[in-house]
């Protein structure tokens, strides 16, 4: 889906994420393999060090970006408010992180993440992607993560 396609979407609707947690701001685009979101980072952030998105912030900023991908399939095309079903996910590995730099509140950083691999069991879903997180076009940090995502 494109830009135009997602922008009316509340992406709160789709993470169990909720304020101050949500490190999302919007999905920019997004399918079947593949999604860009887009992160404003404010004052009240939790995950602020001295004026900056910690470390821990932009590794959060990735999981919920990435679960995106394979979270979606959880929905029918048509559910536009995330009411359809209520998701759990959970990185079940950090296979590699390079932070390169720290944004700052104020900021906003764009977060493209890719589908490497995915597996389903009927109850879960087992997948691995890979994530760059951008500042101005600038990389800022690497990653390379597994997660486990399922219904309840």
């Amino acid at each position: 889906m494109k830009a135009e396609d997602v922008s009316n979407i509340d992406i709160a609707n789709f993470l169990p994420h909720r304020e101050p947690m949500l490190m999302v701001t919007s999905v920019l685009e997004i399918d079947e393999n593949s999604v860009s979101t887009q992160f404003h980072i404010t004052e009240d952030c939790v995950f602020l060090d001295n004026g900056k998105l910690s470390e821990t912030g932009l590794i959060e900023n990735v999981a919920q970006a990435a679960s995106g991908v394979v979270g979606q399939t959880f929905f029918e095309k048509d559910d536009l408010e995330g009411t359809g079903n209520k998701l759990v996910g959970y990185i079940s590995a950090i296979k590699k992180v390079e932070i390169f730099q720290l944004p700052n509140v104020g900021e906003t950083i764009v977060t493209r993440a890719k589908l490497l691999s995915r597996f389903d069991t009927g109850e879960m879903t087992m997948c691995s992607l890979e994530a760059e997180t951008f500042l101005d076009e600038k990389l800022i940090v690497s990653s390379t993560m597994n997660f486990l995502i399922h219904e309840v």
